[in-house]
């Protein structure tokens, strides 16, 4: 029989699949950030036009990825299980549905300076924020197809190649902007173009870089051979999971995506101020989602194991683990919120001491739901990993939209409370998640499996 993991075996599992993964997860985020910093050094209304239009771009790139996390759980309980062939039909699947994702979103990309209009959005920067998206939405097949491919190598505990592709991703990103943003080393001075042409050569790098690595090194599952022919079975079993996933990521994304809306209905400097506080947000989030990729491998290969106490035991490390980094960015934001914002803007931009005043402003409310926004992706993370996505996605909608959204604009325009209102509404979203998300996990569906395991 085999002897239970004690809880430092959780948290050595959980770093050695996390780390790497939280590295990755940073160093994509860098790209975002990269493009913010030097469009914010460009002008304000580049920072704000990329800040709609990189919204806009991530609501639908986050809708397409659900079928890519579903790769992840699906490949860790075949695996776990010795299962090789469904680990390679879930995989080609995923792929198939990313393909297709991308697709039928390029018509949304395109037509999107119409789209921003009609949701109220400044004519100069809905027009920058199109000519961003109609480049950008390129890249999002490639970028699909990237997510298959790393929650394949992450559920089978290959997380470093993850790291690294991801980290050459974002140096090369930061390359690729110096040069067409502002017009470097003899490039075309290109602005929001040039930012938009970086992000779709690094994404069809990191695609040839993360397929070549995952041909050279795990050629048993010959993920490419015959990629042509459907398995229906797979598809159906990959479909079925990844679109709950789906519109439970677009929910959560859709609130920041509504916020996002709402400060540019207040003004061009509000909406740069809440794109800067926003990455700096993003930053620690990204600690968060490395922990819950882990805890989803991890309660996956529990489910394949059908052992429910190791089950528990790595929720609560992971949880304990997440609670301790938020408190850590709560410090960091409270002390030298200043410095942070200040490194987005030029010291010559006019507007910088009104943007200055209204993003550390925010950076306060941000404070407030750094232990609730890791609480709702960790409990989110627990839950795909023993293959839970329905009642997760209800509970998302609700927390999101019914409640996050109206507080935003009740507090920020019928009270007058402006971007700090908004804000405010985000953290009364994200807490109402993580209550509801953290019960259904440590009541019904723990139970559940404790049932189903001692049979």
């Amino acid at each position: 029989m085999q002897t239970p993991a004690t809880y430092m075996d959780h948290i050595r599992a959980i770093l050695r699949l996390g780390l790497p993964l939280i590295g990755g997860h940073v160093a994509q985020y860098a790209i975002t950030l990269t493009d913010t910093i030097m469009l914010g050094w460009y002008s304000v209304a580049a920072l704000a036009s990329v800040v709609l239009g990189g919204t806009y771009f991530f609501v639908i790139f986050i809708l397409g990825s659900g079928f890519a996390i579903a790769v992840m759980p699906l490949v860790a309980e075949a695996d776990a299980s010795g299962d090789e062939t469904s680990v390679r039909r879930i995989t080609r699947m995923g792929l198939w549905l990313s393909v297709i994702t991308g697709a039928v979103a390029l018509p949304v990309f395109w037509f999107s300076g119409g789209i921003l209009l009609a949701l109220g959005q400044e004519p100069d920067i809905a027009q920058l924020a199109q000519e961003y998206l109609r480049i950008a939405g390129i890249g999002l097949v490639p970028a699909l197809l990237v997510m298959v491919l790393k929650s394949y190598l992450a559920a089978l505990g290959r997380t470093r190649v993850v790291f690294w592709v991801t980290v050459a991703a974002a140096l090369s990103n930061g390359l690729v902007n110096y040069a067409l943003i502002f017009g470097n080393w003899g490039a075309p001075e290109l602005g929001v173009v040039g930012a938009a042409i970086a992000s779709v050569v690094v994404q069809v790098v990191s695609l040839v870089g993360i397929m070549a690595y995952a041909m050279i090194t795990l050629p048993q599952h010959t993920l490419f051979a015959r990629l042509w022919r459907p398995d229906w079975d797979a598809f159906s079993h990959v479909f079925r999971l990844g679109v709950p996933i789906g519109l439970t990521s677009l929910a959560e994304v859709g609130l920041f995506a509504a916020s996002s809306l709402m400060m540019g209905w207040i003004g061009t400097v509000q909406l740069a101020a809440h794109g800067i506080a926003l990455q700096l947000a993003s930053l620690t989030f990204m600690v968060h989602l490395g922990l819950s990729n882990a805890a989803t491998v991890r309660a996956g290969n529990a489910l394949g194991r059908r052992d429910s106490d190791h089950l528990a035991r790595g929720a609560i490390v992971a949880l304990v683990m997440s609670f301790a980094m938020a408190c850590l960015a709560v410090v960091v934001f409270l002390s030298i919120p200043n410095v942070l914002v200040g490194l987005f803007l030029s010291p010559t931009e006019p507007d910088r001491d009104a943007i200055l005043v209204v993003g550390v402003s925010l950076l306060f409310v941000a404070a407030l739901f750094q232990v609730v926004d890791g609480a709702q992706i960790m409990a989110l993370g627990l839950l795909r990993g023993v293959k839970d996505t329905r009642a997760p996605m209800i509970i998302a909608a609700v927390s999101y939209w019914i409640v996050g959204v109206p507080c935003g604009y009740l507090l920020g325009f019928k009270l007058g409370w402006g971007g700090e209102g908004v804000w405010l509404g985000l953290v009364v979203g994200l807490s109402t998640a993580a209550v509801l998300l953290l019960r259904r996990f440590w009541g019904p569906k723990l139970g559940q499996l404790r049932d189903e395991f001692a049979k």
